[in-house]
């Protein structure tokens, strides 16, 4: 394996030189270009770029990162990095987090849960108009569960439109339209009827199953059982449990990006701190995750043609920024049901 996979579609110039990283900490992070993968490397400034070193034999190769155009870095086995590293990624925005072997699992305890660690940015000056939205309601139950409506019934738009894309039925995964429609329309009738996160977290567990279901159904997989982290042996599991950290990593960037703290979670909080990570990741997870874990168990791919192709459907559906717009509408329109 490389030491390094990027998602790359963006053009980086020759002069990025010119700026400093907090000028360039202007692109957008939903515009943004690149997720960063590195495994048994140095990442360092050089030169006033920040860079990640290979050996090769007695020679070093030197490889720049564009942070400017770059949400996160991941760091995987036998990496190192540099105070002054980290502190050019802080100012460009990136995040980084620590991981083990092909993106997974990732390590520590900082932001979401046991086995997460996100170094956040750290800036006093961030926007806090999404932060004062959200808390203004947070406190509510009530409006706390019909924020968690709201999200839920994105992720049921979100994963019917891209099921019924063109790229996936493309790439081999030809869903039985009729039948998915067929599920999603009662679990969204069951969203709305839900009396607390109890039932939605229980319509979600048999929506999840359903879903495999269906998409082991489409691809003819054959048997199936999702098993828990680090526990599953087939390659599907393994898939789902690679491909949901890059959905993590979007909702990590999504929250950073809009001020939200990790722990002001409206579905998931109870049980992990840092929930709501987890409630903006299920806004594109099954949608672009779950299809292509079935689909590279079927090829036979390796772990890092998988996360291409996970990679490349993130981009191509423009996930970070479907996470973001749905975090800010949720948090205005929620808010405005608050009464004076």
């Amino acid at each position: 394996m490389r030491p390094c996979d990027a998602w790359s579609t963006g053009q980086q110039g020759d002069n990025m030189d010119t700026f400093t990283p907090s000028d360039l900490k202007t692109i957008l992070h939903s515009k943004r270009a690149n997720i960063y993968y590195l495994q048994h490397c140095r990442v360092l400034v050089n030169g006033g770029r920040v860079e990640y070193v290979t050996d090769a034999g007695k020679q070093s190769l030197y490889w720049n990162i564009p942070i400017a155009n770059t949400t996160t870095v991941l760091l995987g086995t036998g990496t190192s990095i540099t105070q002054a590293a980290m502190r050019e990624l802080a100012k460009a925005g990136v995040l980084v987090g620590f991981c083990g072997g092909g993106g997974t699992p990732l390590f520590s305890a900082n932001e979401i849960d046991i086995d997460v660690a996100w170094f956040s940015p750290q800036s006093e000056y961030r926007p806090t108009e999404y932060l004062q939205a959200w808390v203004k309601f947070w406190f509510d139950d009530d409006l706390r569960l019909l924020a968690a409506k709201q999200l839920q019934q994105l992720r049921l738009q979100r994963l019917s439109q891209q099921w019924q894309h063109r790229a996936l039925r493309d790439a081999g995964f030809n869903v039985d339209i009729t039948r998915l429609e067929k599920l999603l329309q009662p679990v969204s009738r069951a969203i709305e009827l839900a009396q607390d996160t109890t039932a939605l977290l229980t319509e979600e567990a048999r929506l999840s199953k359903a879903l495999f279901k269906l998409a082991v159904d489409t691809v003819g997989y054959g048997d199936f059982t999702r098993a828990k982290r680090g526990s599953g042996t087939d390659p599907a599991n393994r898939f789902l449990d690679h491909g949901n950290y890059l959905a993590y990593g979007l909702g990590a960037t999504a929250t950073w990006v809009l001020g939200l703290p990790h722990g002001l979670a409206v579905l998931h909080g109870k049980t992990r701190r840092g929930g709501l990570v987890f409630d903006a990741a299920d806004l594109v997870k099954d949608a672009c995750i779950l299809p292509h874990a079935f689909l590279s168990a079927m090829r036979g791919d390796d772990e890092q043609s998988f996360r291409r192709h996970c990679i490349e459907a993130l981009t191509r559906s423009e996930s970070l920024d479907f996470i973001i717009d749905s975090l800010k509408a949720i948090a205005t329109t929620t808010a405005a049901q608050v009464k004076a």
